[in-house]
């Protein structure tokens, strides 16, 4: 265990509590050790190394342009290997993490973007017509099923029928397990692995993993020229010429199916749930949506929506692994460095009125790369944020063209976190109705 007195001051009581309050509290936690602490502080958690918590843009800077023999993000988000797997893009680091990188990079380019819009569009128009009018509606289920579908269906290529239905109930249980708190236990993971919830867990995982490894084996039989995400990777050939193996391709598919699904999902969650509150803000994007003449003011409230919830607060942990020195602090091997996004985009010196949701300080600046990190930054930015940004914009422009909202009931809605995520608690309980009808302005 490394001292104390080695690392920044942060919360002085067991790590079992500080555990409590980072899993039941996450932001009101975080806020009172900013008060407290300043910019960097120190978290220990149950069964990880000890988290330095960074909210300063240099010090951010520092980290993420850090030589990757020193940091290890991927050693620092080994409790999500049971769910992606081992050799998932996520938790590798060095050469491995370069290479399995450049052979996915190919899934996210700006030509396959624009063929998957259509997708994302078909699935959003028939979600979005079928969702109630003029009543109380929890929307992040909904948007959960929508995003699910939509990367199942653009990674395997599945159309709708009893196939795409089985693997997505499937999935659901295994990500709804991952998001309780047990999932974030390293050392239950390993001895209650076969014992109690982590047998279910287990079995679950089997489950999916079947018709994966079948889907797998069905593709290399089968040389039609196909458009999916599972395609693009079986084409796809490491430095020296081998193709991917089964195992690397069912930790890459399930990293793209659980990183494109509920992050996007809650993330959409918070926009319709600030949207939902701020009258003016909806107004002047439905203008926007009506008139089809650009989408800047779509764009700003998109990013001010991942600016005030960012759904992941804080970027992957990097492993410290040689001793490095950071704004004047030197670390030892041992500790995990992170960026806090929540924090970084609550600063009043980086954001002033932090708390007020205004889309048009994205209007007159852009987004910092070091102070707007929703999707982290340096060599281990989320390979996935381009396709997470088109689903926002299709699903903003469909709801707000057919229907206007507002609150179901008064006062914000809290935050509950699901595994490495925040999403609203009340699932952003929403009014939608038909557009034309007089919005009331928020409580």
């Amino acid at each position: 265990m490394i001292a104390s007195s080695r690392l920044p001051p942060g919360p002085r009581m067991p790590s079992a509590v500080q555990t409590l309050g980072w899993w039941n509290r996450s932001i009101p936690f975080m806020e009172r050790c900013r008060a407290r602490y300043g910019r960097r502080w120190t978290l220990r958690l149950l069964g990880t190394p000890p988290f330095v918590m960074l909210s300063d843009p240099e010090q951010i800077r520092a980290v993420f342009t850090a030589s990757a023999d020193v940091l290890h993000p991927g050693e620092g988000a080994r409790i999500l290997g049971p769910i992606v797997g081992e050799r998932s893009v996520l938790l590798l680091d060095g050469a491995e993490h370069l290479e399995q990188r450049k052979l996915m990079l190919p899934a996210f380019h700006g030509e396959r973007m624009e063929r998957l819009a259509g997708l994302v569009g078909e699935v959003t128009e028939r979600e979005v017509a079928s969702w109630p009018r003029d009543q109380g509606v929890a929307l992040h289920p909904r948007l959960q099923s929508l995003t699910l579908e939509v990367i199942l269906r653009a990674v395997f290529g599945l159309e709708p029928g009893e196939r795409l239905d089985l693997l997505r109930a499937r999935l659901t249980e295994v990500l709804d397990w991952g998001a309780r708190p047990v999932g974030l236990l390293p050392p239950l993971q390993r001895e209650l692995g076969g014992f109690g919830p982590w047998a279910r867990f287990k079995e679950l995982r089997a489950e999916v993993d079947a018709p994966v490894y079948e889907l797998i084996a069905e593709r290399r039989a089968d040389h039609a020229e196909r458009d999916d995400l599972l395609a693009m990777l079986l084409d796809a050939r490491h430095t020296d010429g081998s193709p991917m193996s089964d195992d690397e391709l069912r930790d890459e598919l399930m990293t793209l199916l659980v990183a494109g699904h509920e992050t996007t999902a809650s993330q959409l969650s918070w926009a319709f749930q600030r949207l939902a509150r701020a009258p003016d803000v909806a107004a002047r994007l439905a203008d926007e949506i009506d008139r089809e003449d650009g989408a800047e003011y779509l764009e700003a409230t998109i990013r001010e929506s991942l600016r005030s919830r960012p759904v992941l607060p804080n970027v992957q942990p990097r492993l410290v692994k040689e001793p490095i020195e950071v704004g004047g602090w030197e670390y030892p091997p041992g500790c995990c460095l992170v960026a806090n996004a929540y924090l970084v985009h609550h600063d009043p010196e980086l954001y002033p009125d932090p708390y007020v949701f205004r889309p048009e300080r994205f209007l007159e600046h852009d987004p910092g790369t070091y102070t707007w990190i929703p999707f982290g930054g340096g060599r281990r930015r989320c390979l996935g944020a381009s396709f997470a940004l088109l689903e926002m914009r299709i699903v903003l422009r469909a709801v707000f063209a057919a229907t206007s909202v507002r609150p179901a009931g008064d006062g914000l809605e809290l935050s509950r976190r699901r595994s490495i995520t925040l999403s609203p608690r009340r699932g952003a309980h929403t009014v939608l109705s038909a557009r034309g009808e007089r919005v009331p302005a928020a409580a």
